[in-house]
């Protein structure tokens, strides 16, 4: 290394952590701890988690990082505490109180409510929200005190249930699309309900195929002494893509197409879209596409998984 070149920080770290982040912090700022923890050079979230929550957020590293905007897309989990009778600026409990009010919900009125909320509908995102206006986050601008015009999305509930009620509070269990608040589910159904509401407690159960009943939290990775065993931890890249249909090459077809060319795909794979690429004898290559024509063309192709 030439003399006065900086050093890269951090070893190349190839692989997915799923973590399970406590409450209290943000999304980025458990990335930079357990990106210490393992010494990794390179990291990337899938996607930020409220500070208010808890719960399963998959972390990725060096070249796996590639594959983090495929987890936007996937259907989320959660299990949610909602206290109704007051309102809040951020939706959450850690926000400024705006509104409290007497709570006489009926259990059928509350089940009626609860009904809007599910299947496929058009959502305003909440202030409080990394959505960006003229390259500006929106929760910077609400933090100032500024409030803009935002526009509808639609999102989709798979599941919404009741699990139990203790006077004021609800636990909600749901499931959802991307692009889904669960912060703006609260204030909405304060709304509908007629006496504000907002999340008390938040805690992310999967992101797509993954649970967080094999996250990994910080106590556990702390007392582990050194990060070649913390890296003991991560899964392979192609385990964030299980999810997509598999495709196998022979080595010389698998050569050609980590050199960029675009092949026939293999005529027992039908499948149209993202493919998890193999070769004979070399295992995961990486991602590819097959056109409505038949064609398979190399997405992101990686050194190793």
């Amino acid at each position: 290394m030439a003399r006065g070149a900086p050093k890269s920080r951090g070893a190349p770290v190839n692989g997915m952590l799923l973590f399970d982040k406590p409450a209290g912090l943000t999304s980025n700022r458990a990335l930079q701890h357990v990106k210490r923890l393992l010494n990794a050079r390179k990291g990337g979230h899938t996607g930020s988690l409220d500070p208010v929550a808890t719960g399963l957020l998959p972390l990725c590293f060096g070249e796996t990082t590639r594959i983090a905007g495929l987890f936007l897309g996937a259907d989320k989990g959660y299990r949610v505490q909602i206290r109704l009778g007051v309102s809040t600026d951020s939706g959450d409990r850690d926000g400024k109180v705006l509104r409290e009010a007497e709570v006489a919900v009926e259990e059928a009125g509350l089940r009626a409510a609860l009904d809007k909320f599910r299947g496929s509908f058009e959502q305003v995102p909440p202030m409080h929200s990394a959505i960006k206006r003229d390259g500006t986050p929106l929760y910077k601008l609400a933090r100032r005190g500024i409030e803009v015009e935002r526009k509808a999305r639609a999102v989709t509930v798979h599941e919404l249930e009741l699990e139990k009620r203790d006077g004021d509070l609800l636990e909600l269990r749901l499931s959802c699309s991307r692009g889904f608040y669960v912060r703006a589910l609260a204030t909405d159904l304060g709304e509908a309900l007629g006496c504000g509401a907002h999340v008390s407690e938040l805690r992310r159960l999967s992101v797509g195929d993954f649970s967080v009943e094999d996250a990994v939290t910080t106590e556990k990775l702390e007392a582990l002494e050194s990060p070649r065993e913390r890296r003991a931890l991560l899964l392979p890249t192609e385990r964030g893509l299980a999810h997509l249909p598999e495709v196998k090459l022979a080595a010389g077809a698998a050569q050609q197409l980590r050199r960029g060319r675009r092949l026939r795909a293999p005529p027992e794979n039908p499948a149209r879209g993202l493919v998890r690429v193999y070769a004979d004898g070399a295992g995961f290559l990486g991602l590819a596409e097959i056109g409505d024509d038949g064609s398979l063309t190399p997405r992101r192709m990686f050194a190793g998984g």
